[in-house]
């Protein structure tokens, strides 16, 4: 492709709103523009490194065995209110006015419902399907260049068996697959333990790529065998001990005193000795939580363990069901609340928690004689510096990119959407059904988040729009633009896919800094000097390595450092 005839409108400051640096370096190098907020057009670049990136993914989905169908992006709203998601997705689900319709983030309804018409014996079984289409998803504050956006390219697919076996069997066959596809895109990753979320299901699994600009917050261990989503993370802490001795519950004027911290330094005791309470509502019910000291609640794992969304209660609603505020709660004689308690609390005593009442507090708490705790989970959010729970050395917290997410869903699609088949012995049971996804424009992006410098995109020769970027330094000279076009022709047919910056009213040090913006793997760059010479300069993108050779020995040259 000739620079004097592409559209690739290049432009040389940061924008103001882009703040990371694919973002930044998308738009710099005239790939993507915005339309509106979330909703980007892609330039014949990007459309090239797309393309790439979803031949090595239909590539790796064939391997397994997947048959790639289309779905529409539209689909009846009645499918998505029998899975209960019209309520999950919230505002996040584009809904069509006037019609009964919505677009769809995502597609386990429609598989569910082709899988309702079209399975109906465990011979049919298994299935792998998978598409690449655009998904819709109506998010609130769209940020991040093409990482969060309303609308978005996806690969998902769908696993369809007839046993738990076949769904683990599916279920690695898209891991494996899944770590070449990101390998083969020049992607570093790992992969973590997730949580299910509105998708439901058994088991889950996140393909994470480090990154300040991430997102997600992953607990890594130092040796990097142990790595899990914050959302669900844990690791070795000790539990409270339980003392001998049935010591009285005491109470104890505490005036002003809120904070867990400023108990501790009234009370003069450690932090373990107290039980913090925090309040909910889940649905109708309201749920007091109780966690050891300054240890965090993880929503996520509540949520896990209500299986419902929760909320923080309400401050009135509180005081009028207690008659005490925030900071003097406790478990101690509380009616009309679940009582849930973190694990390192199981069978606690000599603890200090509100005595609800206001400037009151209970020390001498039993949870087992004082407290009809409704049950013991892995409730707190772990922390920096903390062992991981594999042995791996203590974890580390940092943010991460999601690159892709692969989910056990069961039956929860089936049941709802009378999925059923006839299994060996005649008897109707539910498909048991996978999911697994991956942002094809998120592939883009971390790679460039992963492979750039000061002066711009530092391509993969495997995602990259073109293998070398052909400079002709003076094109106003007869005999450079000669020897370039001569090259032009060679390299293209030798199967060397080449842009050609053949402009001639810009000048070499604007043609030099477009090239290591866009960022193709080689230079190729045709000069007077070097050409009186008979040699041909060649620039490696990553390395800034210059080497000569002579014009004879280019195409082969360039065609041995492509393999």
């Amino acid at each position: 492709m000739r620079l004097s005839q592409a559209f690739v409108p290049t432009v040389k400051e940061i924008p103001a709103d882009a703040t990371i640096p694919s973002h930044q370096l998308m738009i710099r190098a005239g790939m993507v523009r915005a339309l509106a907020a979330g909703v980007y057009v892609f330039l014949p670049l990007a459309q090239k490194v797309l393309a790439r990136v979803m031949r090595i993914v239909r590539e790796e989905m064939d391997a397994i065995g997947g048959q790639e169908l289309l779905l529409p992006s539209l689909s009846p709203i009645e499918l998505w209110e029998q899975t209960g998601r019209v309520k999950a997705f919230g505002d996040t689900l584009f809904h069509v006015k006037n019609r009964p319709l919505v677009l769809a983030p995502t597609h386990e309804e429609v598989v569910c419902w082709l899988a309702r018409n079209h399975i109906s014996s465990y011979k049919e079984m298994p299935q792998i399907w998978y598409q690449i289409q655009t998904k819709f998803r109506n998010e609130p504050r769209p940020r991040s260049g093409v990482l969060r956006g309303r609308q978005f390219l996806m690969k998902d697919s769908y696993s369809l068996d007839r046993s738990r076996e076949g769904l683990d069997r599916a279920y690695d066959l898209h891991a494996g697959a899944y770590k070449r596809i990101f390998t083969r895109c020049g992607i570093r990753f790992f992969i973590v333990g997730a949580s299910s979320g509105a998708m439901g299901g058994t088991g889950s699994q996140e393909f994470m790529m480090e990154s300040p600009s991430g997102e997600d917050v992953i607990a890594l261990s130092e040796d990097g065998t142990y790595a899990a989503n914050l959302e669900v993370a844990t690791s070795i802490v000790p539990a409270a001990v339980r003392v001998p001795g049935g010591t009285a519950i005491e109470e104890v004027h505490t005036p002003g005193v809120k904070t867990i911290d400023a108990l501790s330094a009234f009370l003069k005791v450690d932090t373990r000795c107290l039980a913090k309470s925090v309040v909910y509502r889940a649905g109708d019910a309201h749920v007091l939580v109780l966690m050891m000291g300054n240890d965090s609640l993880n929503e996520s794992k509540l949520m896990a363990v209500l299986g419902t969304d929760v909320r923080p209660l309400e401050a009135e609603k509180l005081r009028e069901l207690t008659g005490a505020d925030g900071g003097s709660i406790g478990p101690v004689g509380l009616r009309g609340f679940t009582i849930l308690a973190d694990n390192r609390l199981k069978g606690a005593n000599g603890l200090i928690s509100g005595a609800n009442r206001n400037d009151y507090h209970l020390r001498n708490i039993d949870l087992e004689r004082d407290c009809a705790i409704g049950g013991y989970h892995d409730l707190r959010t772990v922390e920096e510096g903390e062992p991981s729970p594999n042995g791996g050395g203590n974890l580390r917290i940092v943010r991460g990119i999601e690159l892709g997410h692969i989910f056990k869903l069961g039956t929860k699609y089936a049941d709802a959407l009378g999925a059923m088949f006839l299994d060996e012995n005649g008897k109707e049971s539910p498909v048991i059904m996978g999911s697994y996804g991956i942002g094809i424009e998120r592939i883009v992006a971390c790679h460039i988040e992963q492979n750039h410098d000061d002066n711009g995109i530092v391509w993969d020769r495997a995602l990259a729009p073109y293998d070398v970027h052909l400079i002709a330094v003076s094109a106003r000279s007869a005999q450079v633009t000669e020897a370039a076009e001569a090259l032009y022709g060679e390299l293209g047919r030798s199967g060397v896919d080449v842009l050609f910056d053949d402009r001639k009213e810009t000048s070499p040090g604007f043609k030099f800094k477009d090239a290591d913006l866009l960022g193709m793997p080689y230079q190729v760059i045709v000069g007077e000097k070097n050409l009186a010479a008979g040699k041909i300069e060649i620039k490696e993108r990553k390395t800034g390595t210059r080497t000569l050779v002579p014009k004879a020995d280019l195409v082969a040259t360039i065609q041995n450092l492509l393999s």
